[in-house]
């Protein structure tokens, strides 16, 4: 099949899921197209993932980066396995301690209390539930399907299980969905639908009936067992995702502003939907397209080149371009910690390398010696005290859309070294949360576009 082909039938799949959706999904609230959800980082004390009091600076680091990679592996399975394939690995979620945010919210008639990590890489939204054949330890109850009145099973006449080599199937006449991840992280259960509770305030709640989720009864090899967290909360634009389904409901946007990690401790991430979000400053808004890929449904955009230092690096044009075989490319994930450059030969030229290269020279003219950091990040230096030249880059965006990363979310600084937050992409290059801080990302699904603008979070 052809890749302008599969592209025209997955967007028919994907309005054909959607219209079903939305015509399903009930809403309950004063304003229908605004919406915020309270997210906390993992490392705060609000996350039920707070492990900062056990873990130095350079720990922290270290763990970020191993989260890095687990979604590298995780882009190379979503690349290489396509919708004709019957291979259950051809739509995967994000590693899950790949995240660092989580979403509280309540679902059933009971009003369960569940903590998700909020993951932009991420399809379908699912929490373990019982009864359960093979449970993670959890800190919170755990989700009883059988207590709700509210709750429902998907139909095996659904759209989302007549799709061959999907992650769902019929089974017993029930919509069953199997995820697999990198690394040997697994969980199956069945394709439900159920009244989802946004809280506002102590008193008032927004109401989402009849959403699909993935009610979870086995799960094994889970990263953030012993928590108060119980599964994903999916925000990229597959049919089943929470972003597709409440499309209507938040005209397709949903926007966020990274507090810069020093100043994490005090503050919550804000995760706003449609009108709710705030208006952009015209004169410092910066606008760039979604640049369509078939079959992966993650942020992509069109990186036409980077400066460093200012200087614009002549790249040929097909060096972020995402390729044939769904490698390549450039797309946005607030679950990356650090930025990733893509570090396979394109057109005889690796991106990876010749950035390393400019640092290496940069530092090097200035008397710096490398060093090593227990992060294991290539590009490390010694910090005399009286140095504070770092360098800056800057990432062109299709629409002359430029994306400057100062000096302070361009490095990691120690008490006597600092290293260059970039790490390897082996499959794609991405634009990370290090250098998404004290910016406002605006995800327009609807009109096809990213917006951003520079903003201090800590007043979001």
């Amino acid at each position: 099949m052809s890749l302008s082909l599969r592209f025209h039938t997955a967007k028919l799949f994907l309005c054909l899921c959607l219209t079903l959706f939305q015509h399903h999904v009930t809403f309950s609230a004063s304003n229908p197209t605004g919406l915020t959800l309270r997210a906390v980082l993992d490392d705060s004390p609000n996350s039920p993932l707070y492990l900062i009091e056990n873990m130095t600076i350079a720990e922290r680091i270290e763990r970020f980066i191993q989260v890095t990679n687990a979604k590298d592996n995780y882009l190379n399975l979503n690349a290489r396995v396509g919708p004709d394939n019957s291979n259950s690995l051809s739509r995967v979620v994000m590693a899950r301690d790949g995240l660092f945010y989580s979403v509280w919210l309540l679902i059933g008639s009971q009003g369960q209390e569940v903590k998700l990590l909020m993951d932009t890489g991420g399809g379908l939204t699912w929490t373990q539930c019982q009864p359960c054949l093979n449970c993670f330890p959890q800190n919170l109850p755990i989700y009883d399907s059988t207590a709700s009145t509210t709750y429902f099973t998907l139909s095996c006449d659904h759209p989302l299980c007549q799709v061959e080599g999907g992650v769902y199937t019929c089974v017993d006449d029930l919509c069953i969905y199997v995820h697999n991840y990198h690394g040997g992280l697994y969980t199956t259960g069945v394709a439900s639908l159920e009244t989802f509770y946004f809280p506002k305030d102590p008193s008032t709640a927004l109401t989402f009936n009849n959403l699909v989720f993935g009610c979870s009864r086995d799960s094994r090899n889970v990263v953030f067992q012993d928590t108060e967290l119980s599964g994903i909360f999916g925000m990229n634009m597959m049919p089943d995702s929470l972003m597709s389904q409440l499309s209507s409901y938040t005209n397709s946007r949903f926007s966020y502003c990274l507090v810069p990690f020093p100043d994490l401790i005090p503050h919550t991430l804000v995760l706003r939907f449609g009108d709710d979000i705030p208006l952009f400053p015209p004169e410092r808004v910066k606008t760039t397209m979604f640049v369509h890929a078939p079959y992966l449904y993650n942020y992509y955009v069109n990186l036409v080149t980077i400066s460093f230092l200012n200087d614009r690096l002549g790249f040929p044009p097909s060096q972020f371009q995402l390729r044939e075989d769904g490698l390549g490319g450039c797309f946005v994930d607030s679950g990356y910690l650090l930025t990733a450059i893509e570090d396979n030969y394109v057109g005889g030229v690796n991106a990876y390398d010749v950035l390393m290269d400019l640092f290496t020279a940069y530092y090097e003219s200035n008397n710096l010696r490398r060093t090593t950091d227990p992060s294991g990040l290539d590009m490390c230096f010694e910090r005399p005290n009286d140095f504070n030249n770092f360098a800056n880059l800057t990432f062109h965006f299709d629409g002359e859309a430029d994306y400057f990363v100062p000096p302070q979310h361009l490095h990691i600084f120690q008490q006597d070294h600092f290293c260059v937050a970039i790490t390897r992409g082996r499959y794609a290059t991405v634009l990370g949360a290090w250098q998404q801080q004290n910016k406002r990302m605006l995800y327009d699904v609807g009109l096809g576009r990213l917006q951003f603008a520079d903003e201090n979070c800590a007043n979001d």
